[in-house]
Formats: structure tokens, sequence, C-alpha cells
């Protein structure tokens, strides 16, 4: 069996473009679907998996290591390649283990070691509704009405973005802000329902103990990236402030990328995303790495039905995983593009018996959605000087 073509299916989602991935092979119907999705570098993910056709074509789809190894080393550039590089490989990677599947009749979690649960919890993402500056005025109440209707579909665990855009310090009314919509939707969700904090890298280290502190009564299950990426000793000073959990990960890719954040303890929960970090068996090394170190693992996962499909199956057979985000609703018409058997049931999605990572992709439903251009969240993320901030 020989690969003998890669090529790209954008689809715009709305908030972001969709990136598909089709590896096909010389075996007459026999072909896998990953996804490479990257919000606002489409351009550069679509162009950067067509570099990486020459190396693979002609290869045996099977070799999935491999192969991993002949786009990531032979590229050179590996580190300076970043996540868009990171993406493109995750995508093709994806693709390998569905034709894998495939040609064998199995599910791809049995190639990753067979099923370690019965079922995975499952959270979704309620939003914040916090665009423009840094002292817009946020309403509990969206939240708390997406809340219970997650709640009233079975979901036993919800996110939520109130952290305000962040200069280098947070001042008093915007920490009683915060303080007061979190104790707000905790108070209507009650203890039984686990709430997450996305801080999205928003704060400093003294903005994030400071806001961590305003909440610390609540009990978040975990809060998420409260600092940016970049620096891991300013992760690891919050953590040694809170008794609150810590998650990051999203904007890391490859085991090394995750090594310093594993070896310093700078968290309790990391969280790769199967998009960028590699692919499902990057993310394997990842967990079991973290898994040294007594961490959970809840994969990022704000994209397609492809990157959902694949998260289902490293969910089924990873030990240390925790709890993983699933985006199901963001345009009416995302199960019309990709055919899945995935079932969800109480909050949970129950594992799938059909063969690969159990999709397939309608490209006649996807050419209705071309690309276009998403919608750039940013463009008014400024402070009241008009200074750019995270968003």
């Amino acid at each position: 069996m020989k690969i003998t073509s890669v090529k790209t299916v954008v689809v715009n989602a709305r908030m972001r473009n969709w990136v598909f991935v089709k590896v096909e092979t010389d075996v007459p119907g026999l072909f896998g679907w990953g996804e490479a999705s990257m919000e606002w570098k489409t351009r550069a993910v679509v162009g950067c998996v067509e570099d990486f056709v020459p190396m693979i074509v002609g290869q045996d789809p099977t070799r999935v290591e491999h192969l991993y190894q002949i786009m990531l080393r032979h590229s050179f550039w590996r580190s300076e390649m970043g996540l868009i590089g990171m993406t493109a490989i995750s995508g093709i990677e994806m693709a390998l283990w569905d034709i894998c599947g495939k040609s064998l009749n199995v599910p791809v979690y049995k190639l990753l070691g067979g099923r370690v649960r019965d079922r995975v919890r499952m959270y979704t993402h309620l939003g914040g509704g916090n665009t423009g500056s840094v002292y817009e005025t946020f309403d509990a109440q969206q939240a708390i009405d997406l809340a219970q209707q997650s709640i009233a579909c079975g979901y036993t665990a919800v996110k939520v973005v109130f952290v305000p855009y962040s200069e280098p310090l947070t001042n008093i009314p915007a920490v009683k802000k915060f303080g007061g919509l979190v104790r707000a939707l905790r108070g209507a969700i009650g203890d039984s329902v686990d709430l997450m904090i996305d801080f999205h890298g928003r704060t400093s280290p003294a903005a994030a103990v400071y806001l961590l502190n305003e909440i610390e009564e609540c009990r978040p299950y975990f809060c998420e990236e409260v600092v940016p990426p970049e620096n891991i000793d300013a992760l690891l000073t919050v953590k040694q402030k809170t008794i609150i959990p810590l998650a990051t990960g999203e904007r890391r890719s490859t085991r090394h990328g995750f090594r310093e954040i594993i070896e310093k303890d700078a968290v309790h929960i990391i969280q790769p995303d199967l998009c960028h970090c590699g692919g499902l068996w990057e993310a394997k090394k990842i967990a079991a790495h973290a898994e040294t170190h007594y961490m959970g693992v809840a994969p990022h996962n704000p994209l397609g039905p492809i990157a959902n499909a694949a998260a289902l199956h490293f969910a089924l057979s990873t030990p240390n995983f925790l709890i993983q985000e699933d985006m199901l609703e963001d345009v009416p018409w995302r199960w019309d593009v990709v055919k899945s058997q995935l079932q969800t049931q109480d909050g949970y999605w129950l594992p799938c018996e059909a063969p690969g990572l159990g999709i397939e992709v309608d490209e006649a439903a996807a050419a209705k959605h071309p690309f276009e251009q998403e919608i750039m969240q940013t463009l008014d993320t400024t402070g009241p000087d008009g200074a750019v901030l995270d968003w």
C-alpha cells in the first residue's frame, strides 16, 4: 500500500475555517481524513500541508511513526516551523491513523492501546461575551442561561471566559466585576456542576494571583492559561500562590514543547490540542510524560468535527485523561459536512466501533461552505489608552 496524494478541503465555519486533510492510497476506496484547523492561519497551514506532500507520497501510510519522523526531522527547521508546521503534520498524522484503522477494520482507539474507560466526560465552553475594552460591562445572566441549557443536555461541567482584557496590573473594579460574575454563575449552577475559568493568557502573574484569590471560594475545577504561554517560570510563580488547579498547553506542540512544563510541575493539568501538538501519537507521548508527574490531561478542542472524533479515540485510550472540551454546535450544518457515528449521552461521548476515526467527509456538502476570512475577534482588543492587549 502506498500514499498516492494528499489534499486539503477548507470549510468556513464562521469563527474559523476547518482544514480537512485527505490522504489517498493506491488501494481503491481506501483513504483517510484528518484535521489541521488553525484560526487565522488557514492559508499558511494549507501551504504547509502541500510542502509535506513530496516527503510522503509513495510511502506506506501504515508507518505512522516513520512518516511523522520524516515530516518533522527532514524539515530541518523543525522548531522554527512552530505551530503552523505542527498543525499540518497533525492533520496528516490523523489521516494516517484513519487509514490504518480502516485497513484493519478496527477503530483507531484499539490501535492506541485499547479502551481504558467506557465513556468520555465532556464539557462545553459558554464563552463570556467579553469583547471590546477592558472596562466593558459583562452580563452574568447570559452565561447562566447557557450553563443551564448545557446542564439540561446532560453536561456536568462548563467553562467560561470572564477574565477582562488585562493590563500588567488589574484594578479593583475589574477584579470585583470578575469575582461577582464567577460567584453568580457558581450560585446558579450549584456545586454539583464543575466550573472552569479560561484566563486566555490575558494576565500577568501578579494580576492572575489577584484574580484567582478573588474566586478561590468558588472552587473552580481548574483555571486555564492564567499567564501567556511563553514563560513557564511565570506560570510556576502563580501555581505556588493559589490552591486552585491550573491548566495550560493549547498553544504548545510536541513532547519537547511540554517538557519544561511537566518537569517543573508548573500545572496540574496539561491541554494539548490534537490538531496542533503533532497528532494522536505525539499526544499519547505527552500524556505519558505527564502521567509520571501525576498530571491529568484535558485536551483543548474548539475545532471541527474530525477533531472531535480524534479526541474521542485519544480519550478512550489514555489513562490520565480527565475531561474533554467539545465543540458540537458552532454551525447548524456541522454534521452535514462530516458524517459520524459519534454519540453523546448525559454529558459523555460513547465509544464508536466504526473502523478508523469513524467519520467521512461529504465533499459536496463541504463545497457549499468555501474559505472565507474568519471573524476577527481581536480588532478591538484595547485598553483605555488604546494600547493592544492580549485577547
